[in-house]
């Protein structure tokens, strides 16, 4: 006989008989069969009766193409799906699967793969009644899912009746909209129904809506994650959208924040996301952070991010922290839940912001920052999860340009206690001034009319900005020396204690934050060019 492959509607009762007799064939001696049943609860609801409703062409379409690839697949001769739409009384049967092959095992396997993908891809939606008197549409995915317990070549189904299947909460939708299917992540042995209720229970706040926040946010979303709160006091530039592909050119100059929400809510309708168009500082953080129980890092300045570190330790809430510097970053879990080491017990001293370029200053790619947000959100799932492999006490530092992994050790300081160590002396010899001496230096900042008066009067001029920046706007009309600010800050660029040098960068702010740190060093006789180029191009 020729292989049969059918899917069909139905709104009248299931013949089975008839549907199983379809599917006899004497080359045949395995024969699997799925029932499902319409239960009389859920969730704790009493159910009175079901209504199912179909996008029939596209239903009817997709669901041959699952047979024939359980058939291809699985290498089955015969498989048959039964569905019924309309209103269904309790008891009755909802779905029938039926396979036969040359042995059981491929039946088993073909008839369990076919009923998970017909729940899943499928455009069927059950509407249930209770005694309540509530109502609504749910998507039936894995609503038919098979139970462990096999009889006589017969897999047996959990109770038709539970929208999500496993045990899964119940996800009520909008007439016409699936439910969020997390069956891909639910296939792994560690995370499984239990896992998934871990994660829906989980809350999450991330700070920062940037390049590393938009793949954060949207795996975090993805997965299920209950509740995400989003901090971001930003509004979306144009320049963002090469590396923060979470929004569009359309919302150049809206909310971050709000923007970030109205996606994941579209993303994920079943998750809460609350907003918090704000800045993060000392005087609201730690009301921020309290409700959450991890938080992540997306922030691209040093101050915010030693200010997450010290309060995450003081409130005992897992952090995890990302920097990137154009092709290379770094990743470290805070896990003071577990006693672990924070980012002052490998850096007791802040450090200072404009040290290190920012992605408009020193430049990015769009993807390194994807990869680090992406590394932050695995991690988080790890931890909400509770996985192998999660990071210890340790500094993951990855340069992309060579794709060299390194661990660094980051044992926990021994006056480290709840934020204490942000209080440490600064180390031995680290060459750090007393603050009286540091008060009594003299002005940091200076300001001229021009570079050349400032040469006139003495001062060796230093242009500490990036190549990219050099070359996009080179200085003229005085004589001016190219030391990257890291170069200088690495002992490149040596300085003469006799010379009183100006440091110059594009706003000020790199060059005054690498004065200081030169004078902290003992270096007495360099400045910043106060307001950095853009001042001098103002005065013009």
């Amino acid at each position: 006989m020729n292989p049969v492959r059918e899917f069909h509607l139905t709104r009248e009762p299931i013949d089975v008989p008839r549907a199983r007799a379809r599917l006899a064939d004497p080359s045949c001696g395995g024969y699997a069969a799925f029932e499902g049943w319409v239960r009389d609860h859920n969730e704790g609801q009493r159910v009175q009766h079901l209504e199912y409703e179909a996008f029939e062409p596209l239903a009817i379409k997709e669901a041959e193409r699952i047979l024939g690839e359980a058939i291809e697949r699985f290498g089955v001769t015969h498989a048959a799906c039964l569905h019924r739409v309309g209103d269904l009384a309790i008891g009755e049967m909802a779905v029938w699967v039926g396979v036969s092959a040359r042995h059981r095992h491929e039946a088993f396997l073909a008839c369990r793969y076919i009923i998970d993908e017909v729940k899943h891809r499928v455009p069927i939606w059950k509407k249930e009644h209770y005694d309540s008197g509530d109502s609504g549409w749910v998507n039936c995915e894995r609503c038919a899912a098979v139970a462990n317990e096999q009889s006589h070549g017969h897999t047996h189904p959990h109770a038709h009746g539970d929208p999500q299947g496993y045990g899964e909460p119940d996800v009520h939708q909008p007439h016409g909209l699936p439910a969020p299917d997390y069956s891909r992540q639910m296939a792994l042995r560690e995370v499984g129904p239990q896992g998934q209720a871990r994660l829906a229970a989980s809350s999450v706040l991330v700070v920062g809506a940037g390049g590393l926040g938009v793949p954060v946010l949207t795996y975090l979303a993805g997965a299920g994650v209950g509740r995400i709160g989003i901090v971001d006091a930003d509004r979306l530039e144009p320049s963002n959208l090469h590396r923060q592909t979470l929004y569009a050119l359309a919302d150049v100059g809206r909310p971050k924040a709000e923007l970030a929400a109205q996606r994941l809510r579209t993303l994920n309708p079943a998750i809460a996301v609350e907003v918090h168009a704000v800045r993060l500082d000392a005087a609201n953080g730690a009301a921020l952070i309290a409700p959450y129980g991890l938080v992540i890092d997306c922030t691209d300045n040093f101050s915010t991010k030693f200010l997450l570190n010290d309060l995450c330790m003081q409130l005992g809430r897992p952090a995890i922290l990302s920097s990137v510097y154009q092709y290379e970053g770094q990743l470290q879990a805070l896990r003071p839940d577990r006693g672990g080491s924070c980012l002052r017990c490998i850096w007791p001293e802040a450090s200072r912001d404009g040290l290190v370029g920012s992605c408009a200053e020193a430049g990015v790619l769009g993807p390194v920052p994807g990869v680090f947000g992406s590394l932050q959100a695995l991690e988080a799932l790890r931890i909400l999860l509770d996985l192998p492999g999660q990071l210890g006490d340790e500094l993951l530092v990855l340069d992309l340009t060579t794709l060299t992994l390194s661990r660094v050790r980051a044992r926990r300081a021994a006056q480290c206690h709840g934020g204490a160590c942000a209080r440490l002396p600064a180390a031995p010899g680290s060459g750090a001034r007393p603050a009286a001496a540091a008060s009594q230096a003299a002005p940091l900042e200076v300001s001229f009319g021009s570079l050349l008066e400032a040469a006139r009067g003495g001062f060796t001029l230093l242009d500490i900005r990036e190549p990219p920046e050099v070359r996009a706007a080179p200085i003229r009309g005085a004589e001016v020396s190219h030391v990257p600010l890291r170069q200088l800050l690495g002992g490149e660029g040596a300085l003469e204690e006799r010379r009183r040098y100006l440091l110059i960068c594009a706003s000020g702010r790199r060059s005054l934050a690498a004065a200081q740190e030169l004078r902290s060093r003992g270096f007495a006789a360099v400045f910043s060019l106060s307001g950095g180029l853009a001042a001098l191009e103002a005065g013009d």
